[in-house]
């Protein structure tokens, strides 16, 4: 069971009820009975006869016991250590100046080419 709207009031039409009119562009519209179809045809605007539904939603008219205004949710901002290092620590880190973060980075990465470099030579000796 397909429901059309009325073009006009924009109530639901049920199967072998309202009327359909023409244009003559060939568009088509649907209305729920001869009333609205006169008030269309009379070139009333629906937004300010107030029985249809474009009034009514317009002057947000019997929606108060329907929809309630959802509340948004603010996220708050957790601060939380990491697996192998504390909140102190990373605090720490961060209010370090970019050129001792920077050393530290070449000093870990010369670390670890270093532990690189004899493994490589511990399996050259075997």
């Amino acid at each position: 069971m397909k429901l059309e709207i009325c073009s006009f009031s924009g109530y639901k039409i049920y199967p072998s009820k309202g009327k359909v009119y023409v244009r003559i562009d060939s568009r088509t519209f649907r209305f729920i009975n001869g009333k609205a179809e006169s008030y269309f045809l009379q070139r009333l605007s629906p937004r300010k006869i107030r029985w249809t539904q474009i009034y009514r939603r317009l002057n947000k008219k019997g929606i108060t016991e329907q929809i309630v205004k959802k509340r948004t949710r603010r996220t708050v901002k957790a601060e939380r250590a990491v697996a192998g290092a504390t909140w102190d620590e990373i605090r720490a880190k961060r209010n370090e100046k970019p050129e001792v973060r920077a050393a530290a980075r070449q000093a870990a990465i010369e670390k670890t080419k270093e532990k690189a470099k004899a493994k490589g030579a511990q399996k050259a000796t075997k």
